[in-house]
């Protein structure tokens, strides 16, 4: 009882800062034509429950796609068509056909938010909680209520889904889905998988994590036993998914074709993303960051550029996708997993700032290995959408979470405690320098420093982002600034991840256990 009793507190402390930023501001409100992404929720709504199936991602004269057309996968429609169902019962205004478009009212907003809400309560918090438990190290009920207590602080997602507006099912999905192959249950993690990637298609930065991490489960049990009988029921599941979740949209090849290009629409370019801006980029990957110096849009072509990024992006990720296909195992398929979405983020085609999201949950899952730089990227991620949230009127919300969230973490994980080469999962790579580098025996003190450096300095650029005008000549100074030192840290996380994963020697004794 005492174990669920300090987890009802937390959960009910993490519920209590989300309806504190929802009483905010949302994306888009009171700003006409297109308003934001609020208004894209409510709009798939009103199109999915007015609208037959077929016409759903189609350009027709009930449904410009030009203004918030569906570009989600089919479960992202479903479930607007069921919160539209409960809506319609409420009040038909909200949802009926062109003239609810830009509808705003305190009851919708209170609509609204109570669904993000109830998908936070049935998906998202339950995974989190169940897997905390799971999780060895935590062993003790006080423990995994600590680390829950951390991951639902994170501020990136509360402000994102609660404040600007989103809903965390596909994370939640995918959550789900590590949690299942924690406990070996391969077909169940298949399952929420294929569900989350069907929710969104950015979960693909997930895929190859989830991929390779079974097929190296299926090699170690041999593809002539019973490493083939698992391959194949892997296989017939994520086939029985995809059928079940597209099967309204199987009637023609037309349609499917459309959903795909609604899906993918590579013809806008390598830079779509970049907070919808003219050429100044404001988000914190390698392209837009670039951007500064050199004009990519303007001398190479679309098609080129998706070229460019698929290389850069596969060469990233290659190393670490090898590795866990090798030698699988529970730790190295969470590693991979933000190693291998960072690479998504920093390289691949159409990013959107959002999207580091899909690296910071999997970095929540390991935050009680390496509480130091788990807390340290988490407090950068959320840093890097601050344009954004500027712009959606969340600066407020922003500090508090954020001081919130590294206030917790310092008390739960005493994180300036734990710098040393071991804390941080690299004595391996320390060893094989063999003492060639001198300053090794300096670097829980150079790394501690580092962090005070970085924390100052996003400090420093955010009060100036909020409270100083920039100059004339440099409208988008502080954006871009934000952008080019979040995509800098991103890119030294990216080689400590990789280290890790490469030099870890305790993935080579624990895919022992799954052979």
């Amino acid at each position: 009882m005492e174990k669920w009793s300090l987890m009802t507190i937390t959960v009910l402390l993490a519920l209590t800062v989300r309806w504190a930023v929802s009483l905010g501001s949302y994306s888009g409100a009171g700003k006409p034509p297109m308003y934001g992404d609020y208004e894209a929720q409510r709009h798939w709504q009103e199109v999915t429950y007015n609208l037959p199936i077929r016409q759903w991602y189609f350009n027709t004269s009930d449904n410009n796609l030009l203004y918030w057309g569906l570009d989600y996968p089919p479960l992202t429609a479903y479930h607007s068509f069921v919160c539209a169902y409960i809506a319609k019962l409420i009040n038909p205004d909200w949802i009926a056909l062109h003239t609810s478009r830009g509808y705003e009212s305190q009851p919708h907003k209170l609509f609204m938010r109570t669904t993000v809400f109830v998908a936070d309560l049935l998906v998202y918090i339950p995974a989190v909680i169940l897997y905390c438990f799971s999780l060895k190290e935590t062993s003790t009920k006080k423990k995994a209520s600590i680390c829950a207590l951390c991951i639902l602080l994170y501020p990136g997602l509360i402000l994102i889904d609660h404040g600007h507006f989103q809903y965390p099912l596909s994370l939640g999905f995918a959550l789900w889905g590590v949690l299942f192959l924690s406990y070996d249950w391969d077909l169940l993690g298949s399952v929420a998988f294929c569900l989350a990637l069907n929710y969104k298609q950015m979960e693909l930065y997930h895929s190859l994590p989830f991929f390779c991490y079974l097929l190296g489960k299926c090699f170690k049990k041999g593809l002539k036993g019973k490493g083939l009988v698992l391959l194949t029921k892997i296989a017939g599941t994520v086939v029985v998914c995809f059928a079940v979740c597209w099967l309204p949209f199987c009637t023609d090849m037309e349609q499917i074709m459309q959903v795909l290009r609604r899906l993918f629409p590579i013809d806008r370019g390598l830079f779509e993303a970049c907070m919808f801006s003219s050429p100044p980029p404001r988000l914190a990957n390698i392209w837009c960051s670039l951007s500064v110096l050199i004009k990519i849009k303007n001398i190479v072509s679309p098609q080129t550029q998706l070229k460019l990024s698929f290389a850069v992006t596969f060469l990233s990720l290659l190393p670490t996708c090898i590795k866990l296909t090798v030698q699988p195992s529970l730790r190295g398929f969470k590693f991979a997993l933000v190693s291998c979405a960072l690479s998504f983020f920093l390289f691949s085609f159409q990013v959107h700032e959002k999207s580091i999201l899909l690296v910071s949950i999997p970095v929540c899952l390991i935050i009680n290995e390496i509480p130091f730089m788990a807390t340290w990227f988490l407090l950068v991620s959320t840093f890097s959408m601050l344009p954004l949230l500027l712009k959606d009127g969340l600066l407020l919300a922003y500090a508090v979470t954020m001081l919130a969230f590294l206030s917790a973490c310092v008390a739960s994980f005493s994180i300036f405690e734990k710098t040393s080469a071991e804390d941080l999962q690299l004595k391996p790579f320390s060893l094989s320098l063999k003492g060639r580098v001198s300053w090794f025996k300096s670097f829980p003190k150079i790394v501690r420093s580092l962090f005070l450096l970085s924390v100052t300095l996003m400090g420093i650029l955010s009060l100036m982002s909020a409270a100083v005008h920039p100059p004339q000549r440099l409208p988008d100074l502080f954006p871009v600034s934000v952008s080019i030192i979040s995509c800098l840290h991103f890119l030294l996380f990216l080689v400590y991840f990789n280290v890790v994963i490469l030099w870890d020697s305790k993935n080579s004794r624990s895919q022992k256990k799954i052979s």
